[in-house]
C-alpha cells in the first residue's frame, strides 16, 4: 500500500505535493553515472498529449510550480499550485508520472544541458570542493559518487537505460506521496490515489547502499585551480546514524562547535583572526552513515593557517568536549528556533516524509525537544569522543597548488596521503 502523508492547513490557498520514489543515483549502473537523474528530469520533457513546450506552458497558465529532485536515496516530483488550479495539475503531474514519452529528441537535448552544467560547475569553488571531499571519503561507495553524473557516464546514457530505470523504481509500492496545504485528509488521500493510479504496483525497491567504511589515516585531496587568491576548504571523516544512540547528543554538541553565528568554529576564525567569513561545522545523515564537516573560505595566504587551526579545534573538542555554558546555550537555542521548523504545513509534512523516507526511528522529529532538553554534558562529549575521529580524516581544499600546496600539506600532522586534482577532472 502506498504510503500518503497528509498535512492540512486552510491558511493559504496553496497545496504542496511531493511524490517520491525510494530510489535514487545509489541505483545508478556502474558508466552510467547520472541516469536516475536524467530519468527523473525526462518526467518533463513530453508525455503522451503533452510536448515539453505545451507542458511548460501549461504550468504557468495554472499558476504552479513543479521540479524533480534525486540524491542518492530518492528521485522526488514535487509541485505547489493555487488551489483553484489544483485538479488540472494533478491531471498533468499524473500523466508524466504515469506515461512519459522520453522522446529521443528531448533526451539527446537534456544531455547536451547537463553536460554543461557540468562544466559550469567548474566555476564553483565551493561545489569542486564538497565533490573532491566527498569522492575521497566515499572512495569506492555509492554516496561518493556524483548525483548529477560525469561527462562521459552522460554521454553513454540511452533511451533504453532510461526506460529500464523508469521501470525498475517508478512504482506505486516505491512511492511515498506528501500532501499539503488547502486540502483535508480525505481529499489528500484521493489525489494520491489520482497521481499513482496510472503506475504499476511494482514492489518497494531496496535499498543497495552498504555502511561506508571509515578510511584509516589523514588524506589531503588538493583541487588545482589557476589564480586562486581564496581558498576552499573542508575538513572532516564519517560521522553519525539517526539509529546511533548518541546521534542527537552529537547533533547538540555539533551545534556548540559549528552550528551557529556564535559557535566557537565561527568566534575561532572569523571573530578572533578574520581568516575566513564564514566558519561552520555539519552532521549530515542519510541511510546510511554520513560525513561529518568542517568548512572555511580563507583567502590564500591564511589557508595553511586556518587549516593547522581547525585541526588544533577538532583535537580540543575531542579532548576536552564542549563546556557547560556552551551545552546550556545550543540547548536553548535548538529549542526556541524549532518554531521555525514547524511553521507551516509544508515543513510539517516534509518532516514526515523525512522519517519515512530515510527510515528515521520512530518519533525521530517528535520526541526531539525532549531528547535534546535530555542531553547530559558527558553524553555531549561521549559522543563527540565516539564519532568524530581527528586520525581519519579528508582534507579537501580548492586553491593554486603551486602557490600554497606544500604550506598546506605541512600544516597537516601525520598527514599519509596527498593526492592533487586537476579541477577539470569531472
Amino acid at each position: 500500500m502506498t504510503h500518503v502523508i497528509v498535512e492540512p492547513s486552510p491558511a493559504l490557498p496553496l497545496v504542496s505535493v511531493v511524490v517520491a520514489f525510494r530510489s535514487g543515483s545509489a541505483h545508478d549502473p556502474v558508466g552510467r553515472e547520472g541516469l536516475g537523474r536524467t530519468t527523473a528530469r525526462m518526467l518533463r520533457r513530453g508525455a503522451e498529449g503533452w510536448s515539453s513546450e505545451k507542458i511548460e506552458q501549461t504550468i504557468d497558465l495554472l499558476g504552479g510550480e513543479l521540479g524533480v529532485d534525486v540524491s542518492p536515496s530518492s528521485s522526488t516530483v514535487h509541485f505547489e499550485v493555487i488551489r483553484r488550479s489544483l485538479d488540472p495539475f494533478v491531471d498533468l503531474a499524473s500523466t508524466l508520472l504515469a506515461r512519459p514519452s522520453f522522446d529521443e529528441a528531448e533526451l539527446a537535448r537534456l544531455k547536451r544541458e547537463a553536460e554543461a552544467e557540468l562544466i559550469e560547475s567548474r566555476d564553483s569553488d565551493g561545489t569542486l570542493c564538497a565533490r573532491a571531499f566527498r569522492r575521497t571519503l566515499f572512495a569506492g561507495h555509492p554516496y561518493g559518487r556524483r548525483v548529477a553524473g560525469c561527462i562521459p557516464a552522460l554521454r553513454a546514457i540511452e533511451r533504453a537505460d532510461v526506460v529500464s530505470f523508469y521501470g525498475a523504481h517508478y512504482a506505486r509500492e516505491n512511492a511515498i506521496v506528501t500532501i499539503s496545504g488547502d486540502v483535508d485528509v480525505e481529499e489528500g488521500h484521493a489525489i494520491a490515489e489520482r497521481l499513482l493510479s496510472g503506475l504499476p504496483a511494482g514492489a518497494r525497491v531496496p535499498d543497495p547502499v552498504p555502511p561506508p567504511a571509515r578510511r584509516a589515516g589523514r588524506r589531503l585531496v588538493f583541487v588545482d585551480k589557476p589564480e586562486r587568491t581564496q581558498t576552499q576548504m573542508i575538513v572532516g571523516g564519517l560521522g553519525t546514524h539517526p539509529n546511533d544512540p548518541d546521534h542527537v547528543a552529537l547533533l547538540v554538541a555539533n551545534t556548540a562547535f559549528g552550528g551557529t553565528f556564535t559557535s566557537r568554529l565561527m568566534q575561532e576564525v572569523r571573530a578572533k583572526r578574520g581568516w575566513s567569513y564564514g566558519a561552520s561545522s555539519r552532521v549530515g545523515f542519510d541511510r546510511q552513515r554520513d560525513a561529518f564537516t568542517m568548512w572555511t573560505a580563507p583567502k590564500a595566504s591564511d589557508a595553511a593557517a586556518c587549516l593547522a587551526l581547525k585541526l588544533e579545534l577538532l583535537h580540543a573538542l575531542r579532548k576536552d568536549g564542549i563546556t557547560r555554558e556552551e551545552l546550556s546555550f545550543v540547548k536553548k537555542y535548538l529549542v526556541r528556533s524549532h518554531a521555525f521548523e514547524v511553521d507551516t504545513a509544508r515543513k510539517r509534512a516534509y518532516q514526515k516524509l523525512e522519517a519515512a523516507l530515510y527510515e528515521l526511528p520512530e518519533g525521530y522529529h517528535d520526541k526531539q525537544l525532549e531528547q535534546i532538553e535530555a542531553v547530559t554534558l558527558d553524553e555531549a562529549n561521549a559522543a563527540i569522543r565516539e564519532r568524530l575521529s581527528e586520525d581519519d580524516l579528508v582534507v579537501s581544499v580548492v586553491g593554486t597548488f603551486s602557490q600554497i600546496g606544500d604550506a598546506v600539506a605541512k600544516s597537516v600532522p601525520r598527514l599519509q596521503e596527498t593526492q592533487v586534482d586537476p579541477f577539470d577532472l569531472e
